[in-house]
């Protein structure tokens, strides 16, 4: 199975750029499975509906978000009619949507997506280990599930990394989201689980993490509050990873960095 992660959407930049050319990816990579992280996606901060809905409709089969979910508030009541847009998994009970999606794909295969939040200078949600290990035990990958993909939405490296091991050899992937910048340490660990810290983001490089340099600027040297953050509009790059699925396990074989667009250099996947 060939899946593409493609890291946070940011504002109209980075939307418009994975719908203009989702589709010939998807042809020329042969791919399988679309998972993108899209909390970011609507103005730079949160997902709209809408915006879920044109992914969805734009060639994205699954929609995972993170510690900006619930920014836009209309989300809160469409995201139960949304089965394709997962939120944290480790949410407090009661919490809108679901943390997981299994969705079923041609030849009778099975994905399952995950989404969960780290602890490290975020929101403290539940224990990310312990939600994890409780909802892989409903799915083995290799026989009840294809494939799975873990988004470790989360600031610190560290903690990405220790989740990493932590499920290695039990999913197919586990791919880091939120600091918007992609790390190249992307390999296939002991086990056979394809990991990367961080996916980076879709969105203008020319910017402070998506956002406008001066808005981010003018807070960061002043130190007081300044305009609300504006996303960049400049030429996006979008930033992923492609892993391909040994068809009998369900764990990686191959990976690939994936970048185009923008002002970061190009990597196309080789396989």
């Amino acid at each position: 199975m060939r899946l593409l992660f493609l890291g946070d959407i940011v504002g109209r930049s980075g939307r418009e750029a994975v719908l203009r050319h989702l589709r010939t990816w998807r042809e020329k990579l042969s791919l399988d499975l679309v998972v993108v992280n899209g909390e970011n996606a609507s103005h730079g901060f949160g997902l709209s509906p809408q915006t879920a809905r044109d992914l969805l409709a734009g060639g994205v089969d699954v929609i995972t978000l993170g510690n900006h979910a619930w920014d836009r508030r209309d989300l809160i009541g469409a995201i139960n009619q949304l089965p394709s847009v997962v939120r944290p998994v480790n949410s407090p009970p009661g919490t809108p949507g679901h943390g997981s999606c299994l969705i079923d794909l041609p030849r009778d295969r099975k994905a399952l997506v995950i989404n969960i939040m780290g602890r490290i200078f975020m929101d403290p949600l539940d224990d990310p280990f312990r939600v994890l290990a409780e909802t892989l035990s409903r799915h083995k990958l290799g026989r009840t599930v294809d494939a799975i993909i873990v988004d470790v939405h989360a600031e610190a490296t560290s903690e990405k990394m220790g989740l990493g091991c932590f499920l290695d050899g039990h999913v197919s992937l586990v791919i880091g989201t939120h600091t918007h910048v992609p790390t190249a340490d992307q390999r296939i660990l002991p086990g056979g689980t394809a990991f990367q810290c961080d996916a980076g983001m879709c969105g203008d490089y020319d910017s402070v993490i998506g956002m406008m340099k001066q808005n981010a600027l003018s807070r960061l040297l002043k130190k007081v509050p300044a305009e609300r953050y504006q996303p960049a509009e400049g030429e996006a790059t979008v930033c992923g990873l492609m892993v391909e699925t040994d068809p009998e396990t369900g764990l990686a074989r191959r990976i690939s960095p994936f970048r185009q667009g923008g002002c970061l250099a190009p990597c196309w996947p080789d396989f």
